[in-house]
């Protein structure tokens, strides 16, 4: 927050002196969250700061380290100070600022020289056919319980989570993160991430599938459940 107040004090004046001969700002595309300009007056830092643990949070599912999402975190603030004009709605800070941060994250990638694992489309994918239900149902860990989904969600610890999490396809990963985590429609989720909403569709139904089998395997391993010799 004290970088954003810092550096709208020494921008503020500069940016509200621009006559109507000025250069407008780059559009950005029409299905982002930053499309139109917006008053160059808001209060920026206001605005960002009820967001700041949740964009946090995300940086660190999507990175899977600390010190990257600190990084991110850090470079979504310097990119949001500098495309301030291009926020549509301040309502919608939150997805803009997402879709900032999950640029950055990429960009991050392509530095280091990380090509995203993905998944064609069209392939056969055995994550697809399983089901933590049935397995769950078919294990019976916890034969005395009327709530099996819940009673396995509750073995996990947040850095279990974030294991699963930073095993995942990164295709797969942001859908789910942007709408089960985060609570985005996923038309706002396909914005952000910049596909058609078809594609995040997809991505979405199989990282669901990817999620569940990630889950199933590591309480496996780390024993949290106890399992016939068979599986």
């Amino acid at each position: 927050m004290i970088l954003l107040e810092a550096d709208e004090a020494r921008t503020g004046s500069r940016m509200r002196g621009a006559g109507p001969g000025s250069s407008p700002p780059a559009s950005a595309p029409a299905d982002s969250p930053a499309a139109a300009p917006s008053s160059p007056d808001i209060d920026l830092a206001a605005l960002v700061a009820p967001d700041l643990d949740r964009l946090y949070g995300y940086c660190v599912r999507l990175a899977g380290d600390p010190h990257d999402a600190e990084d991110l975190v850090q470079e979504t603030l310097l990119r949001a100070i500098r495309r301030r004009s291009t926020l549509r709605d301040p309502a919608r800070t939150r997805a803009w600022l997402f879709a900032i941060a999950t640029n950055c994250w990429k960009d991050l990638g392509r530095a280091r020289g990380r090509t995203p694992r993905t998944t064609p489309h069209d392939s056969v994918d055995e994550n697809d056919r399983f089901s933590l239900f049935q397995t769950i149902a078919i294990e019976d860990p916890f034969p005395y319980s009327d709530a099996l989904h819940l009673d396995f969600l509750r073995l996990f610890e947040d850095e279990d989570i974030q294991a699963v999490f930073t095993t995942m396809t990164p295709a797969f990963r942001a859908p789910i993160l942007l709408t089960t985590i985060h609570g985005f429609s996923c038309k706002e989720a396909a914005g952000i991430l910049e596909i058609p909403l078809g594609t995040l569709l997809s991505r979405l139904h199989r990282g669901r599938k990817q999620l569940e089998r990630g889950l199933w395997e590591y309480a496996v391993r780390r024993r949290l459940v106890t399992v016939s010799e068979a599986t």
